[in-house]
């Protein structure tokens, strides 16, 4: 059984995954079976920082070592629940990527995310560590990257580029504080070999051994 939540002896599913060291546990039945706890990487930031388009790269260039995905793809209408911190869509995401850790590889995901919205999850638990790294850039920098995107993205909005302008600040200001840390990076005048070195950088320093 891959679903971590779904004892593979009784069949009972958990609201709430029990990890024990390297087991999990079910507590209707006392099983126990292997589960192979990973590293989670969240390659997050303003929209218009670059983690979308360095993640192509990063997945070339660490290709057979971690899974590089994009967390947009699971946008859909039955995940845009109105709950702050979209916790519906973040304990999906958390649960996939659990699963695809049973491959042996960890799952490196690229999207807009802060450590408040996955820290308390249930989920958050299949993890040996979460691992914060966010592409910000100057203000003026990424409202042109913003405003030159193609209409279907929708960002011709001004109080929707304010509100993004407001979030990239807070990143620049305040991330390397937050615990668990958010490295930052700043991408105005980085080049992509640059801002992809740095994050390949940060994935392969925290890579179990």
């Amino acid at each position: 059984m891959l679903d971590p939540k779904i004892c593979p002896a009784c069949g009972d599913r958990a609201a709430a995954p029990v990890v024990d060291g390297e087991e999990l546990a079910c507590r209707p039945c006392g099983h126990r079976w292997p589960f192979l706890r990973l590293p989670l990487f969240a390659l997050t930031g303003p929209s218009g920082g670059g983690k979308s388009t360095v993640g192509p790269r990063l997945a070339q260039r660490l290709a057979g070592q971690v899974v590089v995905l994009e967390q947009d793809v699971l946008w859909t209408a039955g995940m845009q629940d109105d709950v702050d911190g979209h916790p519906l869509f973040r304990s999906t995401w958390l649960h996939v990527a659990a699963m695809i850790h049973q491959n042996g590889r960890p799952v490196v995901l690229c999207g807009t995310v802060v450590p408040e919205e996955l820290e308390p999850l249930p989920e958050r638990a299949l993890f040996s560590d979460v691992h914060y790294l966010a592409m910000v850039a100057e203000n003026d920098v990424l409202e042109a990257r913003l405003r030159a995107r193609p209409a279907w993205r929708g960002w011709q909005d001004d109080e929707r580029i304010a509100e993004m302008l407001a979030f990239n600040e807070w990143l620049r200001s305040r991330a390397a504080a937050k615990v668990p840390r958010v490295r930052v990076f700043d991408t105005s005048a980085a080049s992509l070999d640059a801002a992809t070195d740095a994050a390949e950088h940060w994935v392969r320093s925290e890579l179990p051994c």
